[in-house]
């Protein structure tokens, strides 16, 4: 018997995986796999890609393990502040995205923006755990325009690419702008 797992928030949009022996199939070039839970009894959990909500502190030790630093214009990493840069309440996945991206790619990666306020609402948002941005560099640029698909300009003229997993990475002026569904 398959049982929901009441932590995460599941939506229609939310792609899932369900595993009867519990080894899900979630690889690909730009999201780590997530490992599906087992209940005492050994039935199989369903996972979302998009994982389970972190803590700062968990989300900054998991990346600062990745050799990824998180920067902050305000020296800071209070969430409703819009100069720090905050990790609180984002998405496993989003982490295990921008470790592989980092991993995948070769080059440095530098956190520049999490779900502190300040960046624009929306489901697939900053704030509710969905993105990170990230400094652009020469290196980056080449990974993501060589490998990732063109898929046109954002309302507000920002290139956009899109990986198979179905991430879109967009270039702003000053970062990338990377939603990891």
């Amino acid at each position: 018997m398959l049982k929901l797992a009441t932590a995460l928030p599941l939506t229609l949009t939310t792609l899932l995986t369900i595993s009867a022996c519990g080894a899900p199939n979630l690889a690909a070039p730009d999201m780590a796999q997530t490992p599906v839970a087992q209940t005492p009894a050994g039935d199989a959990t369903i996972v979302a890609l998009s994982g389970v909500k972190l803590s700062d502190a968990e989300a900054r030790r998991r990346v600062t393990e990745a050799g990824i630093p998180v920067v902050s214009s305000g020296n800071c990493s209070t969430r409703s502040i819009s100069t720090c840069t905050s990790l609180e309440q984002i998405y496993s996945g989003t982490i295990d995205g921008i470790i592989t991206l980092k991993r995948a790619s070769g080059c440095g990666v530098n956190i520049t923006g999490g779900t502190e306020v300040g960046h624009a609402s929306g489901t697939y948002s900053h704030y509710n755990g969905y993105k990170v941005d990230t400094s652009i560099t020469t290196c980056i640029n080449s990974y993501i325009t060589r490998n990732f698909t063109y898929i046109g300009l954002r309302g507000d003229g920002a290139p956009q690419y899109k990986s198979a997993a179905g991430n879109i990475y967009a270039k702003e002026s000053n970062h990338w702008d990377i939603l990891y569904y």
